[in-house]
Parts: structure tokens; sequence; C-alpha cells
């Protein structure tokens, strides 16, 4: 199965997947609304706002793994999203990113190895995965490394379609 094919639910319920987002570059992020690094929603936003238009998405999954840094409702994350930081990229429904009940998806992405070549467990809310229009994930970026780091830009530009 390709990552594109493995079903996923938008952040409100409906039935969907990464290829739904029609052959894009994405950087698929797990975020959270009340850890140290959510201002990253800002940079995020900006390349959201850069490169959409050359057939790039980022992608954000709702996570509550990390501290309880995400508690809210998928309502309560969405209007926290778009009134806070002007969020206008897909966000899809909360989910586990790490251990028993990881999402098929992070069990995909995080046998990608990041720039020292670990691979393993999502370390913390906001790493990074670019994941190429082909559904190769090409890069994994850790969650200290902020979105508009130039080795980011560099890779999302070496995948844009």
């Amino acid at each position: 199965m390709s990552i594109h094919d493995i079903p996923l639910r938008t952040l409100s319920g409906e039935p969907s997947s990464l290829g739904a987002l029609g052959g894009k570059a994405l950087l698929v992020v797990n975020v959270a609304s009340k850890c140290g690094l959510t201002p990253q929603y800002r940079g995020l936003e900006r390349l959201q706002e850069r490169y959409a238009e050359q057939g790039f998405s980022v992608v954000g999954f709702p996570c509550n793994q990390f501290a309880g840094q995400e508690p809210g409702t998928a309502e309560e994350i969405a209007t926290f999203c778009s009134t806070t930081y002007g969020v206008t990229f897909p966000l899809f429904e909360k989910i586990d990113v790490n251990g028993p009940s990881r999402h098929p998806l992070y069990a995909e992405l995080t046998a990608s190895a990041d720039a020292d070549g670990a691979a393993g467990d999502v370390q913390w809310n906001f790493e990074k995965f670019l994941v190429a229009p082909s559904g190769e994930v090409v890069a994994r970026f850790r969650p200290a490394t902020e979105p508009e780091d130039e080795a980011v830009v560099k890779a999302i530009e070496s995948v844009l379609p």
C-alpha cells in the first residue's frame, strides 16, 4: 500500500487520504496547541503560502501523546489554529504517532531516518516528514528544526512537482 492510500480522517471526521492532495509534495507534521513549539504554526503557514501554488502542502496531525499538549476537541483545535495562527493547510484527526496505537501513516513515516541516520519514534510535537509527490519519504526533521530552516526549505524546493 502506498502512503497515499492509507485511510485518514479530516479534522471534521470525513474519510480522506494523502492521495486526496493530488500528488503534491507534503510536509507532514504532528502538531499540538499547548506546546512550547506551537509558534512553529507561523512558519508552517508561511511555507504553505509560499509553495502552495507550486504543488506543496503542509499537513497537520494533532497528537496528544506528548505531555497532553493537544487536549482539545476537533472543533477547538480548528478554531485555535485558524484564529491564533491563520492556518489554511489541511488538518486531520487527532492520532497517536508512537506506541501500540500508532496510526498506520506514522508506522510508515517513522521507518524513515533523519539527517543523522536515526529512524524510530517521533521525539516530540512538530516533528516533520517531507513526502515527495511519488509518496516517498525523502527527509525527516526533528521537532527543534524550525519550519523555515534552510535545510527544510531546500528539501521542499528539491521535490516540488
